[in-house]
């Protein structure tokens, strides 16, 4: 496969990309970016952590740019991990003197994501362990912090791809066709922020659209909730208000009881996000008590409705006690009404809202699954806007925190899918005869564990376990719209009662139970794939969805990673695959609409290797169809629905 060079690479190479705050939905001012280059080693032997230590000139492989995967180029190791193999990443970190006080104060080490199961040790002792390749998590390390400040970071990191049940989206090792190169280890920004003894955990925030008002939850952590006994260390779980005190008592036994919040007046947030200059003049203010939800209102003047054509935004700031951070919430709705033409309908903020989107997979020829920059993510987003495509659909991985920022601020809808796991797959099966039961309409049911590759009991409850841990981790996005567990009957299980389960976790939300086929009835949405035979249009109670369709392809030598090509619809210029996909569009899709479909999602936005059916090039420096062509058609289905 060859490399491919994007427009960000050699920033990206020199170490000069991903530096902005990783979490914009919470945000403080002392923090200690920890991407860079690290010291690693990947061995089948055993090696015990202590070893590290025993020799101050430890043999490692080389180095490696983090956050990067040792797979991707950007990496600077190119080399893939084995599920035999162990991945190790060293970094000795020197603090300055007189930055950090452990009497008064709190280390907090944050992990973007790790793929696939890792443990860290902090100056050769045991911190915390974290299985799941897509989910942040987090450890308090300040108990582990000597005199001197100096800190040991000490990573090792297991990755079994597509050779377990872990959920592992389109990762295989043996890549090929809609399957691409499996990545591991550290793909997010690692980071430490410095905090008081006493600070906010975690938010929960919910728009009340109806009644003009925002939920806030505030969670915090002191010294009588702590985790552990000296490992305090969390990830991203199932709400639960039992891990937070109602208050919390400090050492001279005052009690922060409260914390003030403030909102300001709304904003359309450019990628510096919520800062102190925009929080200068509150519209309201109130008091948040730990572990309570407390609903506020906004004044009926300052009430301006979040949309992608105006995603406005309001920024808020939360004390409490030393603690202050900085965050934002958007007032909209999304739900399925009765429309006028007497066909179910998305609605956003009780208009109907026809959604047109792109399949996005979110993968780089120099990161894999790491985009080389900030802008990158950037560059996606508003390309797939000037397209005129109002929606994604982040579809097998979870997106680092600011790509979903970043579609809050410009006004993007999103649907996330739960990256799919179980054992092999049978695409006999889930693939080729499924394609054709669901032109018939045969209804398959979700019973038969072997051949959906769901036979394993521990991996069905830690698919569970993901999807809390997914939509606690992204819960405050108010860009995501829909949640989607299954894809095409890969590793899928009680779908069910896993819609349920999402629905009582996140009722503010809407649920695609299993998008393309192996519909079980429930959810919110009766979704379907269009790629070969005709379109059905079933007669449907649920919303109808096309959320997937297209993959018209076109492979330009000088802008391709493979030599063979995957698409649906093969075509040799860009004029032919614009002419096609206006075709399909005209003929087959636009109609639709007046049928009942409310959504459609065309596959996909870039090339990925093999797969060459992108609306732009895998490099992002071409766009394969005439942009006018398409931004008519978005237009032309949109106005379909009016």
């Amino acid at each position: 496969m060859k490399n491919l060079d994007t427009v960000w690479t050699s920033q990206a190479a020199d170490g000069q990309t991903l530096k902005e705050y990783p979490r914009p939905g919470m945000v403080r001012g002392r923090w200690i970016n920890l991407n860079g280059m690290w010291d690693y080693l990947i061995t089948d032997s055993r090696i015990l952590p202590w070893q590290f230590y025993e020799n101050e000139y430890f043999p490692f492989d080389g180095q490696i740019l983090v956050p990067f995967s040792p797979e991707a180029p950007l990496s600077q190791v190119n080399r893939q991990l084995l599920p035999d193999e162990t991945l190790w990443y060293s970094r000795v970190i020197q603090l300055p003197e007189g930055s950090f006080d452990p009497t008064c104060q709190r280390l907090l080490l944050h992990f973007g994501a790790v793929d696939q199961i890792c443990s860290v040790y902090i100056n050769g002792k045991f911190v915390t362990y974290h299985k799941g390749g897509y989910l942040p998590f987090s450890a308090d390390i300040t108990d582990f912090v000597g005199e001197n400040l100096v800190i040991s970071i000490l990573i090792s990191v297991r990755d079994f791809s597509d050779t377990s049940y872990h959920a592992r989206g389109k990762q295989q090792l043996e890549r090929g066709g809609m399957f691409y190169t499996a990545q591991s280890g550290i793909w997010q920004t690692v980071w430490m922020e410095i905090v008081p003894e006493d600070y906010i955990r975690d938010l929960r925030i919910t728009p009340d659209f109806d009644n003009g008002h925002v939920k806030i939850r505030m969670r915090t952590e002191c010294p009588d909730n702590r985790y552990g006994t000296g490992n305090a260390s969390y990830d991203v779980q199932p709400d639960s208000d039992k891990t937070s005190s109602d208050s919390c008592e400090d050492a001279k036994g005052s009690v922060h009881a409260s914390a003030l919040c403030r909102i300001y007046p709304p904003v359309y947030l450019d990628a510096d996000g919520v800062t102190d200059e925009l929080c200068q003049q509150p519209i309201t203010e109130a008091f948040l008590k730990p572990g309570k939800e407390i609903s506020i209102p906004v004044p009926a003047k300052y009430q301006k409705h979040w949309s992608p054509e105006k995603p406005w935004l309001y920024p808020v700031s939360i004390e409490y006690g030393e603690d202050r951070v900085l965050t934002y919430f958007a007032l909209r709705k999304c739900d399925v009404q009765m429309a006028e033409d007497r066909y179910p309908r998305f609605f956003l903020n009780h208009e109907p809202y026809f959604q047109s989107g792109v399949l996005d997979q979110g993968y780089w020829p120099d990161g894999l699954y790491t985009a080389p920059s900030d802008e990158a993510l950037i560059y996606d987003i508003r390309a797939m806007k000037d397209l005129g495509f109002n929606m994604l659909r982040k579809h097998g991985k979870i997106e680092a925190d600011r790509w979903y920022f970043h579609c809050d601020r410009m006004g993007m809808l999103v649907w996330q899918d739960m990256p799919n796991g179980g054992s092999s797959y049978h695409h006999w099966f889930v693939t080729y005869l499924a394609t054709l039961l669901n032109w018939m309409r045969i209804p398959v049911k979700d019973i038969h564990a072997k051949l959906l590759s769901r036979t394993d009991e521990d991996g069905r409850q830690e698919y569970v376990d993901d999807i809390r841990g997914m939509i606690r981790a992204l819960y405050n996005h108010p860009s995501i719209v829909t949640w989607i567990p299954f894809n095409e009957g890969w590793g899928q299980f009680s779908t069910k009662q896993v819609t349920d389960m999402i629905h009582k976790l996140d009722s503010s939300r809407l649920v695609d139970s299993a998008s393309g086929w192996f519909d079980q009835g429930c959810g919110d949405i009766n979704s379907l794939h269009y790629y070969f035979l005709g379109l059905p249009i079933p007669r449907s109670k649920r919303v109808l969805a096309l959320s997937e369709f297209g993959g018209y392809s076109l492979r330009i030598p000088e802008h391709s990673a493979c030599k063979n090509t995957y698409g649906y619809k093969k075509f040799a210029t860009s004029d032919g695959l614009t002419s096609g996909f206006a075709r399909l569009m005209e003929d087959t899709i636009v109609p639709s609409v007046k049928k009942g479909y409310s959504a459609a999602i065309y596959t996909q936005l870039s090339d990925i290797e093999e797969e060459v059916n992108g609306l732009i090039t895998y490099d992002r420096k071409k766009v394969k169809m005439n942009p006018l062509i398409v931004q008519k058609w978005n237009a032309r289905i949109k106005k379909a629905l009016k």
